[in-house]
């Protein structure tokens, strides 16, 4: 098959292992990153498989149309920058990995370097000494405190794991169903969500983004937030009301955020007003991108096309595309 791999910006993906089971096809890596459908349009006009680097690139019914040779999709995780009907109309077949059972062991370990770095001052502490002015303030230890989790599931849990060997008290939170599931599994669960915002020093969301779960986390969350807490993002930034949280930071709850991701990807702009934040620490959503997670998400990318190859297709999400 003609296999066209979008956004891949650091030509990463093909010194890792599981490139080789891409043998046997045709396959084209774009290492920039294009916003003109057109453009995008005449690049993929050959492909018939196209892989999708996470949500770097929406799929629309206006790109699926200019591209009369696709036949497959192939990604990993949700796909909220996918039109699913628009791929069904155009009978191409999206398939992914769900991966419920498996944790992001890269998101949570960014997870736990962000509270790190919240709690601690690493990044003012650095910037301090590389400018000559020796310490900047005082930090805190998170032995003793609570670490509220928002979420769950399996990046949530790995993320208690490490909570507890630092010696953090852990609280959650979720919808119905999985605060019964945490409830079911000895977790402590906080009586309300008020009580939940109100009783950690860090809270960190961990919610798949859905129409359900868009703007979740709103300015009475945040308001009940103590004013030294820190509020952690590495989700979604869709998640959280638009303007709600730079809101939430001018009026002092929360003291500090750590985020990951934002309502605009790639953020370039240094003057934006939450990356430009004196009491935001951000990295540019790195938590999934590590060598060994995405050799892991890019091997199931690579079943799919193979098995489709191979008329046996798998992770069908519109099944009723495929005929075979």
């Amino acid at each position: 098959m003609k296999v066209h791999i979008l956004d891949d910006w650091f030509d990463t993906l093909r010194g890792l292992r599981s490139f080789a089971r891409l043998e046997g096809h045709e396959v084209t890596v774009w290492t920039d990153h294009v916003t003109d459908e057109d453009v995008l349009a005449d690049r993929l006009n050959p492909a018939e498989a196209l892989v999708l680097f996470r949500e770097r690139t929406p799929v629309t019914a206006g790109l699926l149309s200019k591209l009369p040779n696709l036949r497959l999709i192939s990604q990993r995780s949700v796909y909220p920058h996918v039109d699913v009907p628009a791929c069904t109309a155009h009978d191409v077949l999206l398939c992914s990995n769900m991966h419920s059972d498996t944790p992001s062991h890269a998101a949570a370990e960014l997870t736990w370097g962000l509270i790190l770095a919240a709690m601690r001052q690493i990044p003012q502490q650095m910037a301090s000494l590389r400018a000559g002015r020796w310490q900047m303030g005082v930090g805190r230890t998170l032995h003793g405190r609570t670490l509220g989790l928002y979420g769950y599931g399996r990046i949530a849990r790995a993320v208690a794991a490490y909570a507890r060997a630092f010696g953090m008290d852990v609280l959650w939170w979720a919808s119905e169903e999985g605060r019964v599931r945490a409830e079911a599994d000895g977790a402590r669960v906080a009586e309300s969500r008020a009580a939940f915002f109100a009783a950690c020093d860090v809270v960190s969301l961990h919610v798949r983004l859905k129409p359900a779960t868009q703007g979740i986390i709103g300015p009475d969350d945040f308001a009940a937030m103590r004013p030294r807490s820190v509020f952690v993002n590495t989700s979604r930034a869709g998640l959280v009301e638009p303007g709600a949280l730079l809101g939430a930071l001018k009026a002092g709850r929360p003291g500090m955020a750590a985020l990951d991701v934002f309502d605009t990807e790639p953020l370039t702009d240094p003057g934006d007003p939450l990356i430009s934040h004196p009491n935001v620490i951000a990295t540019p959503h790195i938590g999934y991108v590590t060598e060994d997670e995405l050799d892991l998400q890019f091997a199931d990318i690579y079943d799919q096309i193979n098995a489709y190859a191979a008329d046996a297709p798998i992770h069908m999400i519109n099944r009723e595309v495929w005929k075979g």
